[in-house]
């Protein structure tokens, strides 16, 4: 069964609850001290990095990418995303989409932020995938923050970046995570953690959420709230009415 909480005067962290206003709490174990991700001092964009393998779920690898991309119209220098497969080939993702990576292990650029999207293989094929995992472990190393959504949890905890630290992962497999990873602290019915370096995620339409955070965390609110605004995001969560969803009888001309 996952661990529930216990709370101690430790260092703190994020966590935000669905549907709820986010609350300061402390994790189970302390995460020690942690890089903050700021952008450079020299003016340059943060290197932002999505690894992609086949079967990687289209949602949790473009929601966060199109948030991170679209930073640089609201604040200066923002983030550059880029993808990053094993070999540098075509992957195709679990939808079917055919993506042409930029980088490969071996080419990729030095790296400031780390994304690990779910793919159909996070909870099987992709742990055992050595060369995958001495990646993951030796980029998030030099890497100011390192983010999962999803099942991306997985590959994360496997290449033991999460022991010692308040994580979550997508719903339906809590059980499989706590199975599998039984001494990590896994916190369920949250939307995301963010326990300082490594931020997790439930995945899915919540992956903007957790973008969303960051964004906020490294650039503030305004940048933030000038994404939501051109993605319909309202940020903070809550902070706007949704527009009705029903066009009434009559509402459209004749014909159509």
């Amino acid at each position: 069964m996952p661990r529930l909480p216990f709370f101690l005067a430790l260092p703190t962290l994020l966590i935000c609850g669905i549907g709820e206003a986010c609350a300061i709490t402390a994790p189970l174990a302390p995460v020690g001290p942690v890089p903050v991700a700021t952008p450079d001092a020299g003016g340059k964009a943060l290197q932002v990095a999505f690894l992609v393998v086949d079967g990687v779920y289209n949602t949790e690898l473009m929601a966060p990418y199109d948030v991170f991309q679209h930073t640089v119209f609201h604040a200066k220098p923002g983030m550059a995303p880029f993808t990053v497969s094993p070999d540098g080939k075509p992957i195709t993702t679990f939808e079917g989409l055919v993506i042409d990576p930029k980088y490969s292990f071996a080419d990729a650029p030095p790296i400031d932020v780390l994304v690990v999207p779910s793919a159909e293989g996070s909870m099987t094929k992709d742990l055992e995938n050595r060369g995958l995992i001495d990646w993951v472990k030796k980029t998030a190393k030099s890497a100011r923050i390192v983010m999962s959504l999803c099942d991306g949890a997985f590959v994360l905890a496997q290449a033991g970046l999460l022991d010692g630290l308040p994580v979550t992962t997508f719903p339906g497999d809590y059980q499989k995570f706590a199975a599998k990873f039984p001494t990590l602290d896994l916190r369920v019915n949250v939307n995301y953690v963010d326990a300082g370096k490594v931020i997790t995620s439930q995945g899915g339409a919540r992956s903007y959420t957790a973008a969303m955070h960051l964004v906020e965390r490294l650039f503030g609110l305004p940048a933030a709230q000038g994404i939501g605004r051109g993605l319909l995001i309202p940020w903070p969560p809550g902070s706007e009415s949704e527009p009705a969803g029903v066009v009434e009888p009559g509402a459209l001309p004749a014909g159509q």
